[in-house]
């Protein structure tokens, strides 16, 4: 039985949408560069994953010559939002506090990110009141 397709990233996704993302446009010839810096991707696997990015809806492309040009139809940050609504659905019982306690009790926080983050939460306190 075929496995049931996610619309979240990947980790090789996740990978291919980077290029993307930072580039703003890219043949695929152009992503397997890219994506080769790290690790060797030949030219159909990349072409494999655009595809796939396409009919989950975070790719597209348009014809120039006899290249395809793939752009991203979602933005990165509507990209990070939908993986973290997944995050806490699956793992944290669609919970924001679970999700911050773990992070806290996990992660080695440093005092200059720990402030930073008490910001982000009283910014976000004065915008709810």
């Amino acid at each position: 039985m075929p496995r049931k397709s996610s619309k979240t990233l990947t980790d090789a996704e996740l990978a291919v949408m980077q290029v993307l993302w930072e580039r703003g446009s890219a043949t695929v010839a152009e992503v397997a560069e890219a994506l080769s810096r790290e690790k060797p991707w030949a030219y159909n696997t990349v072409l494999t994953f655009l595809r796939i990015l396409e009919r989950k809806g975070y790719a597209g492309h348009t014809k120039q010559g006899r290249a395809f040009v793939y752009r991203p139809r979602v933005e990165r940050g509507d990209a990070r939002r939908h993986a973290l609504r997944d995050l806490l659905g699956r793992f944290f019982d669609g919970s924001p506090e679970l999700l911050v306690q773990n992070i806290l009790e996990a992660a080695e926080i440093d005092p200059a990110e720990m402030d930073r983050i008490r910001a982000l939460l009283d910014e976000a306190d004065r915008r709810s009141s």
